[in-house]
């Protein structure tokens, strides 16, 4: 915004009034900027996170809000195209010699339709699942370790398959948490080996 005094009004009146010892109105003045003002002074935010208390500024992780969007999202999107891709295959399985493209193309539309939404609702769940075990966790240890994300494998699979009995509740359970740390132990395999971009 443009100094006052530099553009005047044009009022005969004012011109004579500020020439009286009276001064314009500048909004500015209590910020201590120099004229012409600098943009920067006011505009130029810092680009780091702010926090309240220095714990949270070291810790080196997301939100559980962040987290449960993350997680859910990527089984849902994850599930939804390895399912699409499981709906070709059983749609290239199913036809039949001499069916026409349009029928084709609606039994490949349908299956992968069919097969993603369930597959990738499926890993959704479990994705949110996942995200509220391994908070739980990190609230009740008030440590944020590899421990908590196996456990939370553990409890997703078994917490997912438990309405089919204690067995298949062990079972997906003990799968869920070695998939949890083979994923802990691909990611400090990536961290050290993989260079960053």
């Amino acid at each position: 915004m443009a100094d006052p005094r530099m553009f005047p009004s044009g009022s005969e009146d004012r011109a004579e009034a500020s020439d009286a010892g009276r001064r314009m109105y500048n909004p500015y003045q209590d910020l201590n900027m120099q004229v012409p003002y600098n943009y920067r002074t006011l505009y130029d935010l810092p680009t780091s996170p702010e926090f309240l208390f220095a714990e949270e500024a070291l810790a080196q992780r997301r939100s559980w809000g962040e987290n449960l969007t993350f997680y859910t999202g990527v089984g849902y999107l994850s599930g939804a195209v390895g399912g699409a891709v499981l709906g070709l295959r059983d749609a290239a399985r199913g036809a039949e010699p001499g069916e026409t493209a349009k029928i084709r193309a609606n039994r490949v539309l349908n299956a992968c339709g069919s097969s993603g939404r369930r597959v990738g609702n499926t890993l959704g769940v479990n994705g949110l699942m996942y995200a509220g075990i391994e908070r739980a966790m990190v609230a009740a240890r008030d440590r944020d370790d590899w421990i908590n994300s196996v456990g939370a494998g553990l409890g997703t699979g078994a917490l997912f398959r438990a309405a089919n009995g204690p067995r298949s509740a062990v079972v997906a359970g003990a799968l869920g948490g070695v998939l949890a740390a083979a994923a802990m132990g691909g990611k400090q395999l990536a961290k050290r080996y993989v260079p960053v971009i």
